[in-house]
């Protein structure tokens, strides 16, 4: 009987990361690319993540705190992304190539706020993203993140002070 209830929670847990995937797709894919600034990488990422939820949805404790464990996923998967040695930054496209990147401008942000939140360290630019791209409330962010509601808003504070003022330099 037990192994029955364990198996049934297992089942429940994989249709619930399943529904999750299918409504916050969008929501992940430009998460992805606030961090990648290329389409291809972004969904690279986006799969990944997907892969990584589906695989570990039986290691779920509290299916409340679903959604922010598979958002905590997705942020992990642009974070290894990132740490990747044949990873290119923007800058380095640009210069490699002499040419903008168009995918930026394609999904509607400023080259000039996209290079600042770039100059960020990747805690503080997740901050940002969640809170001004994905609308998410403070609790929310301090959830996804683990970190205490406090510790969210200095980092958010410091931030927005670090874009002001490299969008200021810029102008």
């Amino acid at each position: 009987m037990h192994l029955f209830l364990s198996n049934k929670k297992k089942e429940t847990n994989r249709i619930l990361i399943e529904q999750i995937l299918l409504e916050q797709y969008d929501k992940y894919y430009r998460l992805a690319i606030s961090y990648v600034h290329s389409e291809s990488d972004a969904y690279d990422i986006v799969q990944n993540g997907v892969y990584k939820a589906l695989r570990g949805s039986d290691t779920l404790k509290k299916p409340e705190y679903a959604q922010t464990w598979v958002y905590r996923i997705m942020l992990n998967e642009c974070f290894r992304f990132l740490k990747q040695p044949q990873h290119c930054s923007y800058d380095e496209i640009q210069e490699k190539t002499g040419k903008e990147v168009q995918s930026i401008e394609n999904h509607g942000t400023d080259i000039d706020l996209q290079r600042a939140l770039d100059t960020l360290p990747e805690q503080d630019k997740a901050v940002v993203i969640l809170r001004f791209f994905e609308e998410m409330k403070l609790e929310e962010i301090a959830d996804i993140l683990e970190e205490n509601v406090n510790t969210v808003k200095s980092r958010l504070y410091r931030s927005l002070k670090k874009l002001r003022s490299a969008i200021e330099e810029d102008t």
